[in-house]
């Protein structure tokens, strides 16, 4: 099945330069393409597209305030930002865009989001489809882990008994494990793969292959560069830890912002 797609462009040259780079995938299906913010929400119910590529500065309406009634949406289209400037990208954040493109575009970061949008519109497609009401017509429920009271942190060495609320970030070093809490740094052999599994009831986030945060200790999110960002802890502020292109919309959906 086809993605549909819509270009949101003031510029003429513009807009058919990208209506060409993303012409060359054969899953995309342009279905409009408008130069300002009001006339992608007048065709919007009309087509019916998949994702817009939504440049910010336009006539009319602005870029960011037409994310924003798009967001507003029970189904929006997928959101992503063109612009010439790197300074929208934190607002670009919290709208919930799956990628950001910089003007001029570069293939294979245009390659990259049309992957990213790939990934996003077959999950959303197969939520669709294995959701179904279960027979007293309720959604069937997952079984949830089961919180642990303590931590038990063998080192090699020692024993030391944690409580996972207390735990800020992990952070993989060679071939052990850091786990830092706000007075203490513990260290582990287990896997990250193996603590990841042990704090799942609680809310812990994969941010980078490196890194388990604790996001109850979340302070600040910062754009770092090509889409990713670095976030800062309390009673941590000088550690800078990396968040992936790939986590940082999902990192967004569980702070809820």
């Amino acid at each position: 099945m086809s993605i549909k797609v819509m270009i949101a462009e003031d510029e003429k040259l513009a807009r058919e330069e990208l209506a060409y780079l993303l012409s060359r995938f054969s899953d995309l299906e342009l279905v409009a393409s408008v130069s300002n913010g009001k006339e992608v929400l007048e065709q919007l119910e009309q087509t019916q597209p998949d994702v817009v590529f939504l440049d910010i500065q336009m006539p009319e309406l602005e870029g960011m305030f037409v994310a924003e009634q798009l967001r507003a949406r029970k189904e929006p289209p997928l959101i992503v930002f063109t612009t010439a400037y790197d300074h929208y990208a934190v607002e670009a954040f919290r709208l919930q865009a799956i990628d950001y493109l910089l003007k001029p575009y570069k293939e294979e970061r245009l390659e990259e989001a049309v992957n990213r949008i790939r990934a996003e519109i077959k999950h959303r497609r197969r939520q669709q489809t294995q959701q179904s009401p279960s027979a007293n017509g309720s959604l069937a429920s997952a079984d949830h882990p089961q919180r642990v009271g303590k931590l038990l942190i063998d080192d090699g060495e020692r024993m030391a008994v944690v409580d996972p609320a207390s735990i800020l970030y992990v952070v993989r070093e060679d071939r052990q494990l850091k786990i830092h809490t706000a007075t203490k740094t513990y260290t582990s052999k287990l896997t990250l793969q193996e603590l990841e599994e042990k704090l799942s009831p609680y809310n812990f986030f994969r941010p980078h292959r490196s890194y388990l945060v604790n996001l109850n200790y979340v302070q600040e999110i910062t754009p770092w560069f090509n889409g990713a960002y670095n976030l800062t802890l309390e009673h941590h502020p000088k550690t800078k830890i990396p968040v992936s292109r790939t986590a940082a919309k999902e990192l967004l959906k569980r702070l809820q912002i």
